[in-house]
């Protein structure tokens, strides 16, 4: 008997590949899916079923993909925003065996109506739960977002509840396997572990030690998370299912001249670090380091969009084009190579940022110039928890839609809790014609530490 879990990296997404003697099954796979088929040959099992705890709104889904690979069927649960058309629907009670491996099915809605969780027993010791696949309904240091109803906001939040209670009653010696790990869209606190126990939860998640269930309703909807666009493209493709993934995902080398041709019609997206793109970068190239491609890239592109990259190496290219397949960007043409130095001695343009520290930043707050501002792109829950002051605040994310609010008069300094966000924020104003742009190198982390104060 094993389990055995897959790790979606930026993402922060975890799959499972199961299983008992010969037969094994695949829980939640993602888009590029052959990793599980070459698992269970290496185990000598064959996939035999394929579940999915819910339609993610976060990333496609390799469910028909994989079942296309293997044959076996897809199961998924009731009550989905639509017909789930490549699977089989389950219900409360279903059992599926393994081996000496025995899975159960368990309605556990709140997330979304279709969530699903699976407890799994092993029939050769004892009667209780061995473990269970909780979605996105329990993390680790969490519970599930309850945000995608909002005109059902405390049913599905008391929905959440119940679904709680049900997972808790399999034991505290159930061992939890959620579908996401810390830095996941799909919650706020979760731990930086992957691993638990049910017992452990109920002792020390936060959200669990809320035995109300009107006070824990009412915490579900005070909650805010933001919805990129993307996540409509997610559901729609996780609903008919997405195509899969080309064999080879690294895309081709392309010469200055070759690149230079195609920038008329695509996206430039820099997928170097922020220190990289800030020194010296194409002109209107969008800042998107690699690793921040799967939080970001579903605010700023259309899944319609030609993409161009600029990378370090082919590498981090193929790296930057696997984040954005498994999230619906499938038109990427090619990286430039030999990446800005084989630009720059092309004798072709290219542009930089300037930066500036708290120093510079404290001195312009003080003079209050009108032409000036300090643009803070952090997130609603950041904000909260204070700002510089007058600094105009607009989360990233709703950046592209609200860039008619800017100046392009002004001058903007960008600011975050470091300087990452900024960066990207910077570019995206740079692209859409803003001249006057800075970064703040430190941002709100270097403000505070130089003992500035903020305002609520």
């Amino acid at each position: 008997m094993f389990v055995e879990s897959i790790k979606t990296p930026g993402l922060a997404q975890l799959s499972y590949l199961i299983g008992d003697g010969n037969e094994a099954a695949v829980i939640d796979p993602r888009r590029d899916c052959d990793d599980y088929a070459q698992m269970a040959r290496q185990r000598g099992c064959r996939i035999t079923h394929i579940f999915e705890t819910h339609r993610n709104e976060d990333l496609i889904s390799g469910a028909p993909i994989l079942s296309e690979i293997t044959g076996a069927p897809v199961h998924h649960g009731p009550n989905a925003a639509g017909d789930v058309t490549y699977a089989d629907t389950v219900r409360e009670g279903d059992t599926f065996t393994f081996g000496e491996m025995t899975l159960k099915v368990l309605e556990t809605p709140g997330h979304t109506d279709d969530s699903l969780s699976f407890a799994i027993y092993d029939d050769n010791f004892g009667e209780q739960a061995v473990g269970v696949f909780t979605g996105d309904a329990m993390f680790v240091g969490d519970v599930g977002r309850t945000d995608f109803y909002p005109d059902r906001a405390k049913e599905v939040a008391g929905c959440l509840y119940d679904s709680l209670e049900k997972i808790l009653s399999l034991g505290d010696q159930a061992i939890l396997y959620p579908a996401h790990g810390a830095g996941s869209v799909c919650g706020d606190n979760m731990a930086n572990r992957e691993f638990s126990t049910l017992g452990y939860e109920r002792d020390n998640n936060p959200m669990l030690q809320i035995r109300d269930r009107d006070k824990f309703i009412d915490r579900k909807v005070a909650e805010h998370h933001e919805q990129p666009p993307y996540f409509r493209t997610m559901e729609r493709l996780n609903l008919k299912g997405a195509a899969p993934t080309r064999r080879v995902l690294t895309p081709p080398a392309l010469s200055a001249e070759k690149f230079d041709q195609l920038c008329d019609n695509a996206v430039v997206i820099d997928v170097r670090g922020i220190s990289a793109y800030l020194g010296a970068h194409l002109p209107r190239s969008i800042a998107l380091p690699e690793d921040m491609i799967p939080a970001f890239a579903g605010w700023i592109l259309d899944e319609q969009d030609e993409l161009l990259l600029v990378a370090e190496s082919s590498e981090q290219a193929e790296a930057a084009a696997r984040h954005l397949a498994r999230i619906g960007f499938d038109h990427v043409l090619g990286y430039l190579d030999p990446a800005l130095p084989g630009w720059a001695a092309a004798a072709r343009p290219f542009d930089s940022v300037p930066v500036v520290d708290v120093d510079e930043v404290k001195a312009r707050v003080a003079d209050n110039g009108e032409q000036w501002s300090l643009l803070d792109v952090r997130g609603r829950n950041e904000i909260e928890e204070g700002v510089v002051s007058g600094a105009t605040t607009i989360y990233i994310g709703h950046l592209p839609q609200q860039l008619e609010q800017l100046s392009k008069e002004k001058h903007y300094t960008t600011m975050c809790a470091s300087g990452a966000r900024a960066t990207i924020a910077a570019s995206i104003l740079r692209r859409a014609g803003f001249q006057h742009v800075d970064v703040f190198l430190g941002s709100m982390g270097a403000w505070q530490a130089a003992g500035n104060s903020v305002t609520q």
